[in-house]
């Protein structure tokens, strides 16, 4: 069996992977962007500084992302409780039941996919791809893992 490179391997897979998650954003009228906010907002209440560094974007481009996804309902902005400067960003019902459909697709979509491989294969795959993106996240200052937890408001 013939096999790619890596770079090359990792650009196919991510253009595999983008691909279906822009179909499953364009079903649920959301852009790229939309969708990842919506995933980060899932299990975290960022303020938008915080939010800014998680999509990679600048300060103003997110006001901008998340002033639309406010006017559609999707989030909310809350006063932080222990920085009065600060604004936290959440999801509203609308947003999270937005953001569980679209997960729960794009989710089946990738299974279909991987379970082209074998369950170890699998099972490696999903190793190696947390090890590499927990190291390229530490090494951003990024916590993967920050979860919604009471003492962050």
């Amino acid at each position: 069996m013939a096999s790619l490179s890596t770079v090359d391997g990792l650009a196919q897979l991510s253009f595999l992977v983008l691909g279906t998650l822009e179909r499953r954003a364009a079903e649920r009228d959301l852009s790229l962007i939309q969708t990842r906010l919506l995933g980060v907002l899932r299990d975290r209440r960022p303020t938008m500084l915080e939010l800014a560094k998680l999509l990679g974007l600048d300060k103003s481009s997110v006001s901008g992302l998340v002033d639309r996804a406010e006017r559609r309902g999707l989030v909310a902005r809350i006063p932080s409780a222990a920085d009065r400067r600060s604004v936290l960003v959440s999801l509203t019902e609308q947003g999270r039941a937005l953001a569980s459909e679209a997960a729960a697709a794009f989710e089946s979509d990738v299974t279909t996919f991987v379970g082209l491989l074998s369950p170890s294969d699998r099972e490696n795959l999903t190793k190696l791809v947390s090890r590499l993106l927990v190291a390229h996240a530490t090494a951003n200052g990024v916590d993967l893992f920050d979860t919604l937890l009471p003492s962050r408001e």
